[in-house]
């Protein structure tokens, strides 16, 4: 799969990425149609999610032995069965039980997505063109939604179509249960979860991360409607307009690749994500609504690439990119129910300084994560100081090499020293020596005369 465009994977991580993102819709919706108050509404979206997290941490480190063609193929048979069982009822109940199984697909969907992205020859490029790919639509039926009715059919309607339309795209996956190659060539190495500490960081930190975020997610179609004032055809216009800034962040991110390592976007971007969330959740017009929720929308998938590219270079197998994957879908599941609870409680303002000053915290081990694992440049004057430094660091920084093969980056030198060691000359053999005196005939001198040079040589 890593030899070949990523198309397939792709389209994987669109359908598997699209109920978060139109999750503040979905909740909207739940809650007006269904009329249901707004903690309801955002424990049904948080359902969805944590059935959707599950199917992470159900099939991770297992699609290789399953198969990534079949597991994904029964992922989005579920999920359009399961959106689809939601769209048409609106029986609380029905609907409940629709959305978990819609997003235990979309999240098996998901687990396919993250393992073959992590076998890329760079996976940061291939999360790149999976959140392109999911802003653009997330984009456009953003806009198209609110003049085709309203009601919560339309956004599951819409996940369940795009479970169906990817399933063509999964004929570009292996359809055996052998191990996926490396980008390398070779089979990934199976063995313990390499990383161990800071894949457990990564896991917790970006679990607490998507929570703040989809806190806010979750809950920005209500601050524009109830707090700001606006109608909801001007809130999905903001939301397109938002959604449509962060492919031009996305491209930039693309464009920016790995010139400036993993750490500083993740630090510096979660820390102006912060910002951007007090201005959202304080917005009383149109234009500072606007402003936060563009602002945002901006940043957030540029480091949520990066956070995708750190987790996957951790394990060329993928069992870490599925796992904080799978954690960070926890955090959203959380995330609408508290935003709605917290929103309900102190108010949309404080709401979002707190969730600011969470963020403002969680950069701090996230930072530390991409530097310990690789987040500066992968080539430093000095990083490794030996007789095949550069081509060892390249190894390094090539996913799939095997662990303790290479020094790692930025870890201390060695030192060298230079020991000498002494060639022993080879012992003589006895067709070397002949019997002293001359021999008979002209051969006889003649072995007898090269006998005597070959030892006065020596």
């Amino acid at each position: 799969m890593s030899r070949r465009t990523p198309r397939p994977l792709v389209a994987l991580f669109t359908a598997g990425y699209l109920a978060p993102y139109l999750l503040p819709t979905v909740v909207g919706r739940l809650g007006d149609s269904l009329h249901l108050p707004p903690a309801q509404a955002g424990l049904i979206g948080s359902a969805l999610l944590m059935s959707s997290a599950a199917a992470g941490f159900t099939f991770a480190g297992r699609v290789d032995r399953m198969g990534p063609r079949t597991l994904a193929r029964a992922g989005l048979l579920l999920a359009a069965l399961g959106y689809s069982a939601a769209a048409a009822t609106s029986f609380v109940p029905l609907v409940v039980i629709g959305a978990m199984a819609g997003g235990f697909g979309s999240g098996t969907a998901t687990t396919v997505a993250a393992t073959g992205i992590a076998g890329q020859r760079d996976p940061h490029r291939a999360s790149t063109l999976g959140l392109l790919s999911v802003s653009a639509l997330a984009g456009a039926l953003y806009l198209t939604m609110p003049h085709l009715g309203t009601g919560h059919a339309l956004p599951f309607a819409a996940i369940a179509l795009t479970a169906l339309a990817t399933w063509p795209a999964t004929s570009g996956l292996e359809s055996g249960t052998a191990q996926l190659p490396t980008p390398a060539g070779q089979p990934r190495p199976a063995g313990p979860l390499p990383f161990r500490r800071s894949g457990l960081v990564l896991a917790a930190a970006m679990l607490c991360w998507s929570m703040a975020q989809n806190s806010l997610w979750g809950v920005s179609s209500r601050i524009g409607t109830d707090q700001a004032g606006l109608t909801e055809i001007t809130v999905g216009a903001v939301f397109a307009v938002a959604l449509g800034t962060a492919l031009v962040g996305v491209l930039g991110a693309g464009a920016l690749g790995s010139r400036l390592g993993r750490a500083a976007p993740i630090g510096a971007g979660t820390a102006l994500i912060a910002c951007c969330i007090v201005v959202s959740a304080r917005a009383d017009d149109l234009t500072s609504f606007a402003t936060g929720e563009i602002a945002w929308n901006t940043l957030y998938p540029v480091v949520l690439s990066y956070l995708i590219g750190l987790a996957a270079s951790l394990d060329p197998r993928g069992r870490w990119a599925v796992l904080v994957g799978s954690a960070a879908s926890l955090g959203t599941a959380c995330g609408p129910l508290t935003g709605s609870v917290l929103s309900q409680t102190a108010g949309y303002p404080a709401m979002g300084t707190t969730l600011a000053v969470a963020l403002l915290v969680l950069a701090l081990p996230l930072t530390a994560v991409a530097l310990h694992t690789g987040g500066s440049p992968l080539l430093r004057p000095g990083t490794v100081r030996r007789r095949g430094g550069a081509p060892a660091a390249l190894v390094a920084g090539v996913t799939g090499a095997p662990a303790g093969a290479v020094p790692q980056m930025g870890a201390p030198e060695q030192p060298v020293v230079e020991i000498a060691v002494s060639t022993p000359q080879p012992a003589p053999t006895q067709e070397e020596f002949s019997t002293a005196g001359p021999r008979g005939g002209s051969a006889g001198l003649g072995q007898s005369s090269n006998a005597n040079a070959s030892t006065s040589a020596r």
